[in-house]
């Protein structure tokens, strides 16, 4: 019998270290009434802040919709900004609820550092950006150059293999902060900035002369950047990733900020569970019912999110490319609500 028993328990805890750990993300937000949200220390048109002190952008206006759908307010979330070094720190330590930041999809980031990804909402690939004044028209042009390239991040492994490759020698100038390198490539102390395309971008909007600089052609990486959360809550991690699928949706459906209390009369029954006209998927998410419904109405679909934000009409000035709809060749694309 003592044997029996003394099997029973050892069985008992083994079964508690497989078990999923229950971290209840959901009702810590709702019981504090504000998301904490991980985000960069400051890249335009995806995270930083305005003259009075509010946070905008791409990544921003992903933390607003997981705070409507969440808490019903968008406005009711707390930028939490970390580097490329502490951004998996703050969130794993509980200092902040997701990671909507500029941060890439890898192997060793879902599996080592045990975060959970649910979905890619900005597909990128690194590049570099050079003063034209140094006539430079090819990266396989940049022996000897002095690169800035910011610590903690896949860029510097992307840049070795890249140097490596072409038989090239560089000299890393290592930054941690996006504004570093930026100071630091305007005084000349590197010839080059690396980075994500889209962060070249966003950086060369707040030169003095930006047309004084390009971007080079070669992209020399897939970067799929996407949010994470802590791996051992499934319930959380599927509440993002349906928020990111609401606004891809919702774009896809032809519902958008202006219209989404008329498409509440749709007649097309997708429609009509997004916006929890029928059934309730909320409640499955342990959300009210109409979550998407006020993600949509607060800060809009995924193309309204991007336009606002990053899209050709802005300082930015990307294009959709890849991150277009499936539907018109892109790339973005959301599995059925249904």
């Amino acid at each position: 019998m003592r044997a029996l028993l003394k099997s029973a328990l050892a069985l008992i805890a083994v079964g508690a270290l497989v078990l999923p750990v229950s971290a209840g993300t959901l009702e810590d937000v709702k019981s504090r009434g504000e998301l904490r949200c991980v985000v960069s220390t400051g890249i335009a048109g995806f995270a930083y802040p305005d003259e009075s002190g509010n946070w905008k952008g791409f990544d921003i206006d992903f933390c607003r919709a997981t705070a409507a759908a969440v808490l019903g307010d968008a406005s009711k979330m707390k930028a939490v900004t970390s580097t490329g070094k502490t951004r998996f720190t703050k969130l794993n330590s509980g200092e902040g609820d997701v990671l909507w930041r500029n941060t890439t999809i890898t192997f060793s980031r879902d599996v080592g550092i045990k975060l959970t990804f649910v979905g890619v909402n900005y597909y990128d690939g690194q590049g570099f950006m050079v003063n034209k004044s140094l006539g430079v028209n090819s990266a396989k042009e940049l022996d000897g150059a002095s690169v800035c390239i910011q610590t903690g991040t896949t860029t510097e492994l992307n840049l070795a293999d890249f140097f490596r490759a072409n038989n090239m020698k560089y000299e890393a100038v290592t930054i941690e902060k996006n504004s570093e390198a930026r100071a630091l490539y305007m005084s000349g102390r590197c010839d080059i900035y690396t980075t994500d395309a889209s962060g070249l971008a966003a950086t060369r909007s707040t030169f003095p002369n930006p047309n004084d600089h390009k971007i080079l052609p070669e992209i020399i990486s897939k970067e799929p950047l996407g949010p994470a959360t802590r791996q051992g809550d499934d319930q959380w991690a599927d509440i993002i990733r349906w928020v990111y699928n609401a606004t891809v949706t919702a774009e896809e459906l032809g519902v958008n900020s202006s219209n989404v209390d008329s498409m509440r009369n749709s007649n097309n029954p997708e429609i009509l569970r997004l916006l929890g006209v029928e059934d309730n998927q909320g409640q499955e998410l342990g959300l009210n019912r109409d979550w998407a419904y006020q993600i949509i109405k607060q800060v809009g679909n995924y193309g309204e999110i991007f336009e606002r934000n990053i899209g050709t009409n802005t300082p930015i000035g990307l294009a959709r490319g890849l991150n277009d709809l499936w539907t018109r060749g892109g790339l973005q694309y959301s599995p059925p609500f249904r």
